[in-house]
């Protein structure tokens, strides 16, 4: 790998944007060119400037992650895609390398991963981050277990990991810098959370969360 490493970001949260540039750009040779708050405007971005790897957020407006790398590949677009989601899904990884990305990070753990992830795909690499290593060989180990209670079963990661945060005392704004997501992401993951454990109130959700933390 030679000459500057040349990232485009495309993330709709600005906080996202400017965590991953400056933990990009203080490693040598790494430069953020451009960055994009949704698909349509960072595939523009990567016609005109041919950056050589794209970060790019699976969950997008205009134009999600999955439908802009297909559009790189239907263009035949040179450039080295790294996915950033929240989910810890088997099958959404497999279609990310299906569709010729080279790297796949979760938002929890992008932060200090996120140098690595690019100078390994740039050496030719695949980068899969530790958290989702560790979570697929849990699965196929046999350790990964239902939540004992039904109703938290219901739940999905992105739920799961919020009300694990707010049995800890985490606010909306503190889970959501946390995860690399607004705070009215979070409040709308609150809302379908008590919608699906069945609770009311404006405390409601925090009592539950502390009385189920064992098996959270």
């Amino acid at each position: 790998m030679e000459g500057e490493v040349r990232i485009l970001i495309a993330d709709d949260h600005p906080m996202v944007r400017d965590g991953l540039r400056y933990n990009i750009e203080k490693h040598p040779g790494l430069s953020v060119v451009a960055d994009a708050a949704d698909g349509e405007a960072a595939l523009a971005l990567i016609r005109k400037l041919r950056p050589d790897v794209a970060i790019l957020d699976v969950d997008m407006p205009r134009l999600d992650g999955i439908a802009l790398a297909r559009e790189v590949a239907n263009q035949h677009l040179n450039v080295r895609i790294i996915f950033l989601t929240l989910h810890e899904d088997e099958n959404l990884l497999r279609l990310a390398m299906k569709l010729g990305a080279k790297g796949y990070l979760l938002k929890d753990s992008a932060m200090p991963e996120i140098a690595a992830s690019v100078r390994s795909v740039m050496a030719g690499h695949h980068y899969v981050s530790s958290a989702m290593t560790t979570h697929l060989l849990q699965e196929h180990s046999g350790e990964s277990k239902e939540p004992a209670n039904p109703m938290i079963a219901n739940l999905t990661p992105t739920e799961l990991r919020i009300l694990r945060l707010i049995a800890e005392g985490l606010s909306s704004k503190e889970i959501g810098a946390k995860l690399s997501l607004h705070y009215r992401t979070v409040e709308n993951h609150r809302s379908n959370i008590c919608r699906k454990l069945k609770i009311d109130g404006s405390n409601s959700l925090l009592r539950f969360a502390l009385q189920n933390r064992a098996m959270l």
